[in-house]
């Protein structure tokens, strides 16, 4: 009797690791990127058409309904890219949206829910991006901001400004990709060029770099997965 449970126990634990084997493997894409033993470098090729171009600047933006998006700055501010990045494996291409800007830009922060502030390069006066709509962001002027020194954002209430003296966009730098997760053998180093921008969403552990040749990912799977595990567990039964 009790060697037919166990055999029935062992058919069935047979089938339950054939099944999620055979969904990991169609979950997983084909030639989606390449691997860095625990880092994932995806490159613009592999990426949504509005990737595989150069860009101005980056910028993160979480939903009220939990997606995540990334914002990327084209055509010198006068074109904005929206990209789903909520699942780093799958990212989406949302949409490309004009904007009403005198130049290029550069996101100096989030200001609550709905909104980012942005500074344009070439000493005009800074904007708000209106996030309300966030398929379809809109630049409005700040009237009356006459300084652009440090920011310390208040949430969504506001910001002070100090007075100092702005900077000019800083240059494009090389960077190389790194994993020690195998600290005995430390000889794999992947580089990126020309990278003009940098952001990080800490909940998947991705790391996006827009280069000249557009968007490189950096992913971080296990991270990923205790990010799904912990959506799981938090999600009504």
């Amino acid at each position: 009797m009790n060697r037919d449970a166990d055999s029935k126990l062992s058919k069935c634990v047979r089938r339950v690791a054939i099944a999620i084997a055979a969904s990991v493997s169609v979950a997983a894409p084909a030639v989606y990127a390449r691997p860095v033993n625990n880092l994932i470098l995806v490159p613009p090729a592999q990426l949504p058409p509005s990737a595989r171009q150069s860009g101005e600047a980056l910028f993160l933006h979480q939903t009220l309904d939990g997606r995540t998006l990334l914002y990327v700055e084209h055509d010198q501010g006068a074109r904005l890219a929206i990209l789903d990045v909520t699942d780093p494996s799958r990212i989406k291409e949302r949409d490309s949206v004009a904007l009403e800007a005198v130049g290029p830009f550069d996101f100096i922060s989030s200001l609550g829910d709905r909104a980012a502030l942005v500074r344009f390069r070439q000493g005009h006066a800074d904007a708000v991006l209106d996030l309300h709509n966030d398929k379809l962001p809109t630049l409005r002027k700040i009237q009356g901001l006459t300084l652009q020194g440090r920011v310390t954002p208040l949430a969504g209430d506001g910001f002070p400004v100090s007075a100092q003296a702005g900077a000019d966009a800083s240059p494009s730098r090389d960077y190389q990709v790194v994993d020690t997760a195998n600290l005995q053998a430390l000889g794999r180093v992947f580089d990126v060029t020309q990278v003009r921008a940098e952001i990080s969403n800490y909940d998947t552990g991705t790391t996006f770099l827009l280069a000249e040749s557009g968007l490189y990912l950096i992913r971080r799977p296990a991270v990923e997965s205790n990010q799904w595990l912990r959506e799981q567990q938090n999600a009504p039964n």
